[in-house]
């Protein structure tokens, strides 16, 4: 089973260490815990791993914050994930 893990933020330096950008720093320690790195793809950053035999894709969106759900729903539909099994790492 597939699981989409989204952390949201703010793209560029500007931002690097607001509380808006907790999605992303939520991602990288979890990434840097996994030993995955992320790669630029289409619409974010990705990283895969495995965690009790579930896939998990950390997905880092490139778009501006308001945009950010066309990557999600680009990458549910990409690797066939129900909306079940999205996972939104926000500051709200």
């Amino acid at each position: 089973m597939k699981y989409l893990i989204v952390g949201l933020g703010n793209i560029g330096p500007e931002y690097e260490d607001t509380r808006h950008n907790i999605g992303f720093k939520i991602l990288d320690a979890f990434a840097k815990a996994s030993n995955v790195v992320f790669s630029d793809k289409r619409y974010g950053y990705v990283a895969e791993t495995r965690v009790k035999n579930k896939s998990l894709i950390l997905l880092k969106p490139s778009t501006f914050m308001n945009l950010s759900g066309n990557a999600v729903r680009y990458w549910l539909q990409k690797e066939n994930i129900p909306i079940s099994n999205l996972l939104v790492v926000v500051d709200d």
